[in-house]
């Protein structure tokens, strides 16, 4: 029964994901770079309450500054899921992202801990590399039950449950890459601007970054609970301050799409389990899973070649192309949803075993 709501609850995602995408395209485009600022908890949900503070207040006066320097680009178009003090359902936060055809999406928190924890740190989706990190993703998850019809809505998720949190991976993780790229720059003002302790850019399951078609990043700003960087977290300095180097990440992540080039560290910034170097990494496209054995002939493939692959677990994953450049995987990825595989994405391989694109794109570029 756990296994059919977690197949029933990633069968929901994928349609509910797909039609908003759908929904978005239907509107009329804009030239305007659009960005979501989504400021975490809120109404009923005050967030953590370390040393009194109310996490749903900081999000919310750090997201309003963000959106209010942003705006300040005639270029930049600023789309909130909230502006004041009220409750929003975590899916109605992806729909709102969605419908706007949004760039970028940008979901603002604060953590907390039993212990005197501090520094800032910037999560990209993707597996939980640690108990620690399932911990900070379960804390946010668990939103979903002060939600009407939450069994409804998330067919039977459970964040408690490793395996129903890993689940909501399954779809997406096309814009994994990009996310990573603004995650890196976001953590890198906190930490060589504003002297933040580096917690790094992590990979957790958060259902409010699975909801959304762009590239996403959760920031926590740092521990409430932490009596120093907490009363900083409150102040308007430290909010201010959080909200430049937030606003200035943004603005640097546009810039280097408009330049074609890629300018973050992606060395310092990301948590990883590995010193390897970059010999022996492969990157492939992933375009399909099932239960059965296809021949990896093009006529099963819509007429790709190179098809290899993969059984993990009771699933047979199949791959297009395979290749040391990245640049050149993702024209295979293109190409892959040109020919009707739209949920294709990037994995890696290093010494043919299957890694974190996270640690494969740290390696290529030591």
């Amino acid at each position: 029964m756990k296994t059919n709501h977690i197949l029933l609850f990633v069968s929901f995602i994928v349609v509910i994901t797909f039609s908003s995408f759908i929904s978005a395209k239907n509107q009329s485009s804009s030239n305007k770079f659009v960005v979501v600022l989504d400021a975490g908890h809120g109404g009923k949900d005050p967030g953590n309450m370390g040393n009194g503070y109310r996490e749903k207040n900081i999000a919310l006066e750090v997201a309003l500054q963000v959106g209010a320097a942003l705006e300040k680009n005639p270029n930049i178009e600023v789309v909130y899921t909230r502006k004041k003090d009220v409750f929003i359902d975590l899916f109605v936060r992806g729909k709102i992202a969605n419908k706007a055809k949004a760039d970028l999406f940008v979901s603002i928190h604060c953590d907390s801990h039993t212990s005197q924890a501090y520094g800032a740190g910037t999560f990209v989706l993707g597996t939980h590399r640690n108990q620690t990190n399932f911990e900070v993703a379960k804390k946010e998850n668990s939103v979903i039950f002060m939600e009407d019809d939450y069994e409804k809505n998330y067919a039977g998720f459970d964040p408690n449950s490793p395996e129903s949190v890993m689940s909501i991976l399954l779809s997406q993780e096309e814009y994994l890459d990009q996310s990573i790229q603004l995650a890196s720059l976001i953590q890198k003002n906190f930490t060589s601007k504003l002297q933040r302790k580096n917690r790094k850019v992590k990979q957790a399951g958060f259902i409010v970054l699975h909801q959304t078609v762009m590239p996403s990043v959760l920031v926590e700003l740092g521990f409430l609970t932490n009596k120093r960087e907490g009363a900083y977290l409150n102040s308007k300095k430290g909010q201010q301050q959080m909200a430049t180097a937030i606003k200035d990440a943004i603005l640097q992540y546009k810039g280097s799409l408009e330049n074609n080039v890629s300018d973050y560290d992606t060395v310092d910034n990301r948590e990883s389990q590995t010193n390897d170097s970059s010999e022996n990494i492969t990157f492939k496209v992933q375009i399909a899973a099932s239960s059965k054995v296809l021949e990896t002939k093009p006529y099963n493939f819509k007429g790709l070649n190179a098809i290899s692959r993969l059984k993990e677990g009771s699933l047979y994953k199949y791959f297009y192309g395979s290749t040391f450049d990245y640049d050149k995987i993702k024209t295979l990825e293109q190409e892959a949803k040109r020919k009707g595989y739209s949920s294709s994405f990037v994995v890696a391989f290093k010494d043919g075993k299957k890694i974190a694109l996270i640690d494969a794109l740290k390696a290529i570029t030591n």
